[in-house]
């Protein structure tokens, strides 16, 4: 803006100055340098309040009328330029267009207009602006935070309650809100939408418990029959035959054991059963019931704990699925399995180690999922679900499951924060 200010102004000065400039020569070509000097010395006269500057000098340079103090060191040229000059009467310099007009005698016209007060006035414009800019941009800042601080004071409550419904508490419901603008009505959605939520959960449970007695039952007895006739049978080929059949039920077992705790632990079942467990105290437990197995394998299990850690957990879940990667790693893994639990930056990184072959990275994602076997050639036993039930370990206890490179071998780590 201030740049357009000026270039007006100078249009404008430059206009009067022109004018008068035409006004003077016509002046000068009617009555030579006697009226040029007699309009100029009317012109300037104090008592005329004209912001015109002019001045004429004959050829030896000698002044003979105007207002212009010292034009000696004045860059004068044929067109306009704006300098800083002094006019007579006057103490400080101002502003001003001048140009130089040579007259036919050898004598010099100045003419120009003083644009003081159009300088400092836009001077003061652009201050006051800049003033105005900054303190829009200060106040838009101020109206943004109280903005936002509102909004998040209105969706905090939103907040709490799914972050607990997402740990488990599937009862919490955001406060009732009497206000009936959009947060309110958001409010009532999500309790709608939780209401929805626990209602499933609880048909899940219902339907899982009803699974688990409608297979598990029948499994049991076919097993139970299983065994007493393998206790009579003396055949080597019947007995063979009742063997396999025995093994096929224990993995089914097994199979829906797995299947029955992922789906509990995904839909959040279990936190009630949380309690403060000293992770190394489970870690060697752990190493003591595979100890044995290790060693008739001739192979080595060992444990490295950074420090004691005590943690709320669902003990049995932790200890199945820690048992489950032991058993991977038993399986699948070679040389020595290292147990580590290693407490960093509110984190508890609990891992089970082996050198074997690993599992490729481009694989990794696709072990995670349930059923997912990425060999099928490895024998008959498992379903793809130990894995997913670390995951599903891992999400009840609000933590993840990473698959990292052992070099040799795969190296498998529960998550967990230690604020938990």
């Amino acid at each position: 803006m201030g740049a357009v200010l000026r270039a007006q102004s100078r249009a404008q000065a430059i206009a009067v100055a022109e004018t008068m400039r035409d006004d003077l020569m016509t002046i000068y070509m009617q009555g030579g340098l006697p009226a040029l000097t007699h309009a100029i010395t009317v012109r300037t006269a104090p008592t005329s309040g004209h912001p015109a500057v002019l001045s004429v000098s004959d050829a030896a340079g000698n002044p003979l009328a105007g207002n212009l103090a010292e034009r000696s060191h004045l860059p004068l040229a044929k067109t306009y330029a704006l300098v800083k000059a002094l006019r007579s009467g006057r103490r400080v310099p101002e502003a001003m267009f001048l140009q130089a007009t040579r007259l036919n005698g050898g004598g010099l016209l100045v003419t120009g207009t003083v644009v003081e007060s159009d300088r400092q006035f836009i001077a003061l414009l652009e201050r006051a602006t800049l003033v105005a800019l900054g303190l829009s941009i200060l106040f838009a800042a101020f109206a943004a935070f109280v903005s936002t601080r509102l909004i998040v004071n209105r969706l905090q409550a939103t907040i709490t309650t799914l972050g607990l419904v997402r740990e488990g508490n599937l009862s919490r419901r955001v406060p009732a809100d009497a206000t009936g603008d959009a947060f309110a009505r958001l409010g009532t959605e999500v309790n709608q939408a939780l209401d929805r939520v626990e209602a499933l959960n609880a048909e899940l449970q219902i339907a899982t418990d009803s699974l688990a007695h409608d297979l598990k039952s029948p499994l049991t007895r076919m097993q139970s029959a299983l065994y007493r006739t393998a206790r009579i049978v003396t055949e080597p080929a019947a007995q063979t035959a009742v063997d396999q059949a025995l093994a096929e039920s224990e993995r089914l077992l097994a199979m829906i054991e797995t299947a029955l705790s992922i789906t509990r632990a995904e839909a959040g079942l279990g936190t009630e059963s949380f309690k403060p467990t000293d992770l190394a105290d489970m870690l060697a437990t752990i190493i003591e019931i595979y100890a044995p197995v290790m060693e008739d394998e001739g192979r080595a299990i060992v444990m490295f704990a950074s420090d004691r850690v005590t943690l709320s957990i669902h003990r049995q879940l932790m200890d199945q699925a820690i048992g489950n990667l032991v058993d991977n790693a038993i399986k699948y893994g070679d040389g020595t399995i290292t147990l580590s639990m290693v407490a960093h930056e509110g984190r508890i990184t609990i891992a089970v180690a082996d050198e074997g072959g690993g599992i490729p990275e481009h694989q990794r994602e696709r072990a995670l999922r349930r059923f997912a076997r990425l060999d099928e050639a490895r024998g008959g036993w498992g379903a793809g679900l130990g894995l997913s039930l670390v995951q599903a370990v891992a999400h009840l206890h609000d933590g993840e499951v990473e698959l990292r490179d052992n070099q040799p071998g795969l190296e498998v780590a529960i998550v967990l924060k230690l604020d938990q």
